[in-house]
């Protein structure tokens, strides 16, 4: 078969393809070391890099599901102890106390800042190791399918490749996407965004600005992804060089905009930063002395999306698919959800030659539920950054969401080691709501979806911030699927930390309280997490 692209999905699926004896092809315009952003992981991202490498046999994945195995693989790579926002209003000063923080709790791991070159670099040297061809600097330009004999492709050189299957990561430029007209125009995502983006050297830490003094976060903003948040988008800061030995002096800088509000004009990238930063002196103060490395890239609307990501013979996976924005890193989870789903579907049609498009069909609704799952948080993040108050609370479903899912995945994770059953993951796409974090619950699942019909009522004008926000937190306490929400619902708790002793509550909260659907699942993810820990400590 063949996959169209070598970067974070195609090397990846290439892996796991070639570790179970399928013949693969990868190819890819262009070649490695490249530039690529998409850099911040989360611990779903980690859970299932660690998921993929025990269910796949590709051990080479572990040492990417931990802060101490990635560096390993490349030193130029940050950490990522923190998700952190900050809140600004243009032409005021920062209040300290409008603050968000989610604390990944360093009692089951640290997640990473990926220096994407090197990354994408080593998984695609994976999928070769073990046996994948590849086809480097080769454009494919024609594709034609016969769904009883297989695929047809052709290269800007002339050369023509066959195949019984073709997977698609090759991104925005999807070649599968063109040749049969499979985007929506115009997309259906509510959210409206453009972004500039570049690395940098001399970006100082925030902790040491005037402004950061004031905050009272449980983790250093240094340690983590910082986002500062502002009415109509936000700037991200992910440093490479935030530990101990670090060797990258970069960090990656990107300026999220909607362009509704802040329409794009001819000025060039760095000259609307550098005015950004003028509206913002706050901001500014990191960023003084600081340059670019290389040179911006100013796109413009971010969002696209696929009617059909699944057809006779062929997969858009992931960034070909469609994308949404880079707010809360959800890209490479959302890459990796679909690679653990169509990795065993190609492997088990290899062996019995059965490439229906129905035995694909989850992978359809997998990745069209994850797009409006994504479309739906982010834009009502996007219409909260017009009020802190509202932000405040819509940053609460996405810090529940993130946490649940990763629940979900490490007793998914747990089952399998203790078994050995594949079973097991067969079993959770039975759920609903696919691409939902937490499928199994349908009050989280509202929780998401009123949350984006209470942000439309705010941007039509027909409800205050402060009533939307309101009803939310109200949700967010009454919460049955997660511990300590009464709590984790009142406004000023803007911050969130899982120490050593919300652990051991969470875990009486499993047995004696919870649901008797989310209880047990709860107690085998956090024993799976200590299990990977003690692994990767040893």
């Amino acid at each position: 078969m063949a996959i169209l692209g070598s970067g974070m999905a195609g090397g990846m699926l290439g892996a796991v393809l070639a570790r179970n004896g399928v013949k693969v092809l990868i190819i890819d315009a262009g070649a490695h070391p490249r530039f690529a952003v998409g850099e911040s992981t989360i611990p779903y991202t980690s859970g299932m890099m660690r998921l993929i490498a025990d269910r796949y046999r590709v051990p080479e994945l572990k040492a990417l599901s931990n802060h101490d195995g990635t560096v390993r693989v490349s030193p130029f790579c940050g950490r990522k102890q923190n998700f952190g926002f900050v809140y600004h209003r243009e032409g005021e000063p920062q209040d300290p106390r409008q603050v968000n923080q989610l604390v990944v709790p360093i009692a089951f791991r640290t997640e990473s800042h990926l220096f994407r070159q090197d990354i994408d670099a080593y998984l695609f040297h994976v999928a070769v190791k073990y046996g994948a061809e590849a086809r480097l600097a080769t454009r494919v330009t024609d594709v034609d399918i016969d769904p009883d004999e297989g695929v047809v492709l052709r290269s800007d050189r002339g050369d023509e490749f066959r195949a019984a299957y073709v997977v698609d990561g090759s991104g925005y430029r999807s070649p599968l996407a063109e040749r049969f007209e499979l985007r929506e125009t115009p997309t259906r995502a509510r959210t409206h965004s453009r972004c500039l983006f570049t690395h940098m050297i001399g970006v100082r830490p925030f902790d040491e600005s005037p402004t950061a003094e004031h905050h009272a976060q449980p983790n250093p903003w240094h340690h983590g992804t910082l986002h500062h948040v502002f009415d109509g988008g936000w700037l991200w800061v992910i440093p490479f060089d935030n530990h101990p030995g670090a060797l990258n002096p970069l960090c990656s800088v990107g300026l999220t905009l909607d362009p509704r509000k802040y329409p794009k004009g001819d000025l060039p990238p760095e000259r609307e930063f550098a005015d950004f930063l003028a509206r913002f002196p706050e901001i500014a103060w990191q960023f003084k002395g600081a340059s670019a490395v290389r040179p911006w890239v100013s796109t413009g609307r971010l969002q696209y999306s696929t009617h059909k990501v699944v057809g006779d013979r062929y997969c858009l996976t992931s960034h070909a698919a469609g994308f949404i924005d880079a707010l809360y890193s959800r890209g490479l989870a959302n890459t990796l959800a679909v690679v653990n789903a169509l990795g065993r579907r190609l492997i088990d049609a290899s062996r019995d030659g059965d490439w229906s498009t129905g035995r694909f069909a989850y992978v359809e609704d997998l990745q069209q539920g994850l797009f409006d799952f994504h479309d739906d948080l982010v834009y009502s993040s996007f219409v909260g950054f017009g009020d802190y108050e509202l932000w405040n609370a819509v940053n609460r479903t996405w810090m529940l969401g993130t946490m649940s899912g990763n629940m979900m995945l490490e007793d998914a994770h747990h089952r399998f080691r203790q078994t050995g059953d594949d079973n097991v993951f067969v079993e959770a796409e039975q759920y609903g709501h696919p691409g939902s974090p937490l499928p199994i619950s349908e009050s989280f699942v509202r929780l998401g979806t009123r949350t984006r019909e209470l942000c439309e009522s705010v941007e039509r004008g027909a409800l205050a911030p402060s009533a939307a926000a309101a009803e939310i937190l109200d949700s967010v306490r009454k919460a049955d699927f997660f511990p300590y929400a009464d709590q984790f619902g009142l406004p000023e708790n803007g911050c969130y930390h899982m120490t050593p002793d919300r652990i051991d509550g969470a875990k009486l909260w499993a047995r004696t309280s919870a649901p008797a659907d989310i209880g047990p699942r709860m107690l085998n993810a956090l024993e799976n997490m200590a299990v990977a820990k003690a692994e990767e400590s040893s």
